[in-house]
């Protein structure tokens, strides 16, 4: 018995700190996998905003060109004319 105590208390010993050591870094590591993950959601906001808003701009020249194919009125040579002379930047 008292050879499995002389040969556990310095095991012990030497098993604690790295322990200590490896939880450490463990902490860490999550840590650091927590900011990649709010760097990347962060990212992804940013790219959806910007679809979002370019979507919205594709939306609006889709009705503006809907009304223009469906209306037979005389203005539309004027109005196509007015598209031509200022048209919408896609981002």
């Amino acid at each position: 018995m008292e050879l499995v105590w002389n040969f556990m208390i310095p095991l012990l010993v030497f098993m604690i700190p790295i322990t200590a050591i490896l939880a450490s870094v463990a902490k860490r590591w999550i840590k650091l996998k927590e900011r990649q993950l709010e760097v990347a959601a962060h990212h992804s906001a940013e790219s959806a905003a910007q679809y979002a808003a370019k979507i919205a701009t594709l939306e609006e020249r889709v009705a503006v060109l809907n009304r223009i194919v469906t209306d037979r009125n005389e203005g539309l040579a004027v109005q196509i004319e007015a598209l031509r002379d200022e048209p919408k930047q896609l981002n």
